[in-house]
């Protein structure tokens, strides 16, 4: 059986991509691992094992082109307002808080937000399937 263990992005300047994900999810650094032409950055924070690796090519000196698919990954959150508050309250500008509620029963509430390189994160509060 396969286990999930990290999802990759590709940044621009680290610092800037450690400082969004620290201050909107709570994440931090728990591996750097520096090589001659890039470096791999892994944070994560105890809600899960899981980490988001950040691959920095040292010679990149252009954003990424991120394409003009919906890519995205998403963090579930106890409380989808409070998270909300507290990302506006650092100015992340995070997007509007969506009702996802087809036939009139809720499925999902959740919000967008993006990162300093423009990849999307979706924000859900936890419950039904959503844990």
């Amino acid at each position: 059986m396969a286990k999930a263990i990290h999802s990759c992005i590709r940044v621009l300047n680290p610092d800037h991509s450690i400082a969004f994900y620290e201050k909107a999810f709570g994440l931090s650094v728990k591996d750097h691992l520096d090589f001659e032409g890039f470096a791999l950055i892994y944070m994560s924070n105890a809600e899960s094992d899981f980490e988001l690796e950040l691959t920095v090519n040292k010679d990149r000196a252009a954003p990424y082109e991120l394409g003009d698919g919906y890519g995205h990954f998403a963090v579930s959150v106890e409380n989808l307002e409070e998270a909300h508050a507290c990302m506006e309250k650092e100015g992340l500008e995070p997007g509007k808080i969506v009702e996802f509620a087809p036939g009139g029963t809720l499925l999902a509430k959740f919000f967008f937000i993006s990162d300093p390189d423009g990849y999307k994160i979706e924000v859900i509060e936890r419950g039904g399937r959503f844990l």
